[in-house]
């Protein structure tokens, strides 16, 4: 365990009645830093996001955020966190500077209005402050429903495959924010089934896989996992995607 770690996860269990979703899973997630949580579907990703969040509780194993246990300091955790999903929950009636107000009033936060000058600016939205979010593209609903997350200025945000949906336009969008967020000292985990992504953004990357981590470190480290290949006398990296494949189909043969 290290001391400057932001997310510590120990162990966790969780089961739907007959299905066992996770079986101990570990990780941890250093401050200020991108972490990507690998997996398809169904693998558990969003069952830890939300254990995390305070949302769900485990079965067993423990779990604790910026410090804070999540299921005996909920409250200090939730204070200490942000979660954006699969889809942009904003509000298509409103402005984008009305809905970043609304949020900014529902968590008393000193001059909304300034708060929410700042947060469109700091996205590239200003532009757009005036007009309804029903008229906004597919990348501007994401970056302004992280710009809403960020309201309060939590240490810790999680995003449960925020670029679902998007074209590679606003997917590209929404990687620039996302590594802002992380330059900025926020403390980031990415759950994503878009290997790209991952390998385009992660400082560190875990797979997960029935139910536990079967691999995770740096980009670097798990490209050692795989011997590289010889393209024309050159050597090739083995990319992401070819990792997470080799290591997933190695794991369901045992």
């Amino acid at each position: 365990m290290t001391s400057n770690a932001a997310i510590r996860v120990h162990g966790l269990h969780k089961s739907y009645q007959e299905l066992q979703v996770l079986k101990g899973v570990d990780f941890e997630v250093a401050r200020g830093s991108i972490f990507a949580l690998l997996g398809s579907n169904g693998a558990g990703k969003t069952t830890i996001v939300r254990m995390l969040a305070t949302l769900l509780k485990p079965d067993s194993g423990t779990a604790s955020v910026n410090g804070f246990d999540v299921v005996s300091q909920a409250a200090q955790v939730r204070e200490s966190i942000s979660l954006t999903g699969q889809f942009a929950a904003v509000d298509e009636i409103l402005t984008g500077r009305e809905n970043l107000v609304m949020i900014g009033k529902l968590r008393r936060v000193d001059n909304p209005r300034r708060v929410a000058d700042d947060l469109l600016e700091r996205f590239s939205l200003t532009d757009a402050a005036g007009r309804k979010v029903s008229a906004y593209s597919g990348g501007m609903r994401r970056r302004l429903d992280i710009a809403m997350s960020l309201i309060g200025d939590p240490p810790v945000i999680f995003l449960d495959e925020p670029t679902t949906g998007l074209d590679p336009e606003a997917r590209i969008e929404v990687w620039q924010v996302i590594q802002n967020l992380a330059d900025s000292g926020t403390t980031v985990l990415l759950t994503t089934q878009y290997l790209d992504e991952a390998e385009k953004l992660a400082d560190r990357i875990a797979i997960l896989h029935g139910g536990t981590i079967i691999a995770s470190g740096t980009l670097a480290e798990l490209r050692k996992l795989l011997p590289s290949a010889k393209v024309e006398y050159v050597e090739r990296q083995p990319t992401l995607e070819e990792i997470f494949l080799a290591i997933v189909g190695s794991e369901a043969k045992r």
